[in-house]
């Protein structure tokens, strides 16, 4: 029994091997003359091998297509390194402007707050600041040896870029934003620290350097208030105007118009200009930079 299974098996790999094997002629012959123009001779065997092998080369090819050029961004749901990478470095950079705008959001409320009066001097006490200045044992403010040398190091190469230091704020200067008497000094003791100067009724107010407006509003103690930043840490304050000729957000060049003299607010005697500079968070003597007559 096992000898005739045997048989018949060999059978039929022999008739498999046969036709795999069995040999075809494809002829391709001109249609008009029927001349034989070239001719294959080709098996079965042939035909799978060669279908195999032109399958895995376009597979291969594909797969260095995508693998490779840009190709592969455009096949759904690829997710691309490059892509990844740079929307990482966008989402990085979103979140440090962010914090940016909110911490300068933060600086110019604070600003306002105690420009406007909604933050009263006792809660803002920069003259406990400047006391416990005095208070501090000189000691502590030694410096060690490695600061001593560090600074001498910083001053020798720095001592070459003093000019360049200097040229930069040459061409800052001040311009008075009114001319008039100033009636009211600035005082530091008495925490008025802005000069108040006498003029006529809708005296154009104009600017007193380069900046931008941070704050153009209505208070009720100081009536319209306009307050604009400009380089170096300067901040000016213009009070109880008529009108403001300026937004939040707008720039302005030093002697442009940004408002009228007027006498508006609670806290108003007449028609004058309350102006104040402050440097790096701290109230200046305008009259030390500016003369107003």
């Amino acid at each position: 029994m096992s000898e005739r299974i045997k048989r018949t098996f060999e059978k039929k790999e022999k008739k498999l091997a046969k036709k795999l094997l069995h040999k075809y002629r494809l002829v391709v012959l001109n249609e008009d003359t029927f001349e034989e123009r070239f001719a294959f001779k080709l098996t079965r065997l042939n035909v799978f091998v060669a279908t195999g092998i032109s399958a895995l080369v376009l597979i291969i090819l594909t797969t260095l297509l995508i693998a490779f050029t840009p190709l592969r961004e455009y096949i759904p749901g690829y997710s691309s390194a490059r892509l990844k990478s740079t929307a990482t470095q966008l989402m990085l950079k979103t979140d440090s402007l962010q914090n940016v705008i909110h911490k300068q959001n933060q600086y110019y409320a604070s600003i306002r707050n105690v420009l406007t009066g909604k933050i009263s001097s006792e809660e803002f006490n920069k003259d406990s600041v400047i006391t416990n200045r005095e208070t501090i044992n000189p000691a502590i403010l030694q410096p060690s040896k490695t600061d001593s040398i560090l600074r001498k190091e910083v001053e020798q190469e720095d001592k070459y870029n003093v000019i360049d230091a200097a040229v930069d704020r040459t061409d800052f200067k001040l311009f008075p934003p009114v001319k008039g008497e100033i009636t009211s000094e600035y005082n530091l003791k008495e925490k008025h620290y802005a000069v108040d100067i006498v003029t006529p009724k809708n005296t154009p107010v104009k600017a007193t350097a380069d900046g931008t407006v941070i704050f153009s509003e209505w208070t009720s103690e100081t009536g319209y208030v306009i307050i604009i930043e400009h380089r170096y840490g300067l901040i000016s304050v213009y009070k109880h105007n008529a009108s403001l000729a300026k937004e939040q957000g707008e720039l302005v060049k030093k002697g442009e118009v940004i408002a009228t003299v007027g006498s508006t607010g609670e806290l108003t005697t007449g028609p004058h200009l309350h102006f104040e500079l402050w440097s790096n968070g701290h109230p200046v003597n305008p009259t030390d930079f500016l003369e107003f007559q």
